[in-house]
């Protein structure tokens, strides 16, 4: 009869078996999306920081949510699948062991910069401080902030991991560019809370068909088709999660909102962009009762206008939030109404940042829009599901509308 093995080993060998070869070196932690994920020591260093902690209460999906039930999905979930992805790709990159460790702490923190509801809350943060949140180098570089002391300690530089989450120099591509981890993991992780199946991109492929030519970050031979996959999931998340009305109204309520808040309160723009959302939303309840109160019992207005480009005269489409703010404020005195109660949303322009994805193809580094002509086809699908809107409490959308067609001068 053979050796019995002794407790330890048989512990190694369910290890192995159940994610792959043991290492001792290596935490896991289990996900919903990537399985396994194997932090390394410097991973493990920087998740407990209040920084990243604190991510456990921003939701990913922000007003999607009140769309889509089950998507309360968090961005500490998701700075751990880019994590995963990120350290993937590198096995397969020419990057010095230097770098690669710069890199997975640059795809860990790269959301640390997000304020309160993620992205529904960047465009107030940056109108009031002008930076965006993947300019993190106030927060990384502060020697008083347990993030900082925790990438020193590491001997990794904190300017150098923030210039890599801005996307700068030609490997933080892979973090922040046309063909990055970040857009890998939040198509593939919405689709998955979300339960629409449009996101399922083959990230598996993507990663390991990365490679550095000349500098650049490019897809190998051979993977237009994952590119391309990869843009077409955007487009349709973009149509039937991402800008889906609901959200979008919900969404404006909440920047008007948090306008107000920043203005009638003692709360600076610093102690606001650290704020989860929980905080938030309780914020505006108790000093901006009229929206703060109709987000949290998803009371939310009504599109009293809701019409696409072709409708717009030339301009109005470009116009910035403070020409909007006075469109709302002359719809209202049309309509009759406080102008409290009008809200004028009209959304960038579509882009497509996948389309300026590099490519191999026949030897030859070439553009993804070059290269592909199921991006012209993409491109205009955008352009078709771009929407003006305008937003009013339910009984007042017909008067509303009227005046907002006159005022805005919509077909």
């Amino acid at each position: 009869m053979g050796q019995r093995r002794s407790k330890k080993g048989r512990e190694q060998a369910e290890n192995e078996l159940e994610w792959g070869p043991f290492d001792p070196t290596m935490k896991p932690i289990k996900d919903s999306v990537h399985d396994y994920i194997a932090l390394d020591p410097v991973a493990e260093a920087l998740i407990d920081t209040p920084s990243v902690q604190r991510l456990r209460n921003v939701k990913q999906l922000s007003t999607v949510r009140l769309v889509y039930p089950a998507a309360n999905h968090t961005r500490f979930e998701h700075s751990l699948g880019v994590y995963h992805l990120a350290d993937t790709a590198i096995e397969y990159l020419d990057v010095d062991a230097d770098t690669a460790d710069h890199l997975r702490a640059a795809a860990l923190l790269h959301d640390v910069g997000h304020g309160p509801y993620g992205h529904q809350t960047e465009d107030v943060i940056h109108r009031r401080t002008g930076r965006d949140h993947d300019e993190v180098g106030w927060l990384l570089t502060d020697p008083d902030r347990p993030v900082c002391q925790a990438l020193e300690r590491l001997e990794l530089d904190p300017e150098r991991v923030a210039t890599l989450i801005e996307g700068e120099g030609h490997i933080g591509a892979l973090v922040s560019g046309e063909l990055d981890v970040d857009r890998m993991d939040y198509l593939t992780r919405d689709a998955h809370h979300t339960g629409v199946p449009y996101g399922a991109i083959d990230h598996g492929r993507l990663v390991r068909e990365l490679r550095l030519e000349n500098g650049r970050l490019v897809l190998g031979e051979g993977n237009v088709a994952t590119a391309e996959s990869m843009l077409y999931s955007r487009a349709l998340m973009n149509a039937v999660v991402y800008r889906h009305h609901v959200s979008r109204i919900a969404g404006a309520m909440l920047d008007r909102a948090c306008e107000r808040y920043l203005d009638r309160s003692d709360a600076e723009i610093g102690e606001f962009r650290r704020m989860a959302d929980h905080d938030l939303l309780v914020a505006l309840a108790e000093h901006v009762p009229a929206l703060g109160q109709r987000l949290e019992h998803r009371d939310l207005y009504k599109r009293a206008v809701w019409t696409g480009i072709e409708n717009v005269p030339p301009g109005t489409a470009d116009v910035g939030y403070e020409e909007q703010r006075r469109a709302e404020h002359e719809i209202a005195e049309a309509a009759g109404i406080d102008p409290g109660d009008v809200i004028v949303d009209i959304p960038d322009r579509p882009r497509l940042k996948e389309s300026s994805t590099s490519v191999v193809v026949d030897g030859v580094v070439q553009r993804l829009e070059d290269a592909s002509e199921l991006v012209r086809g993409i491109r205009m699908a955008e352009r078709a599901r771009w929407r003006l809107g305008v937003y009013c409490p339910e009984e007042r959308t017909e008067q509303v509308g009227e005046a907002a067609r006159d005022v805005l001068d919509l077909r």
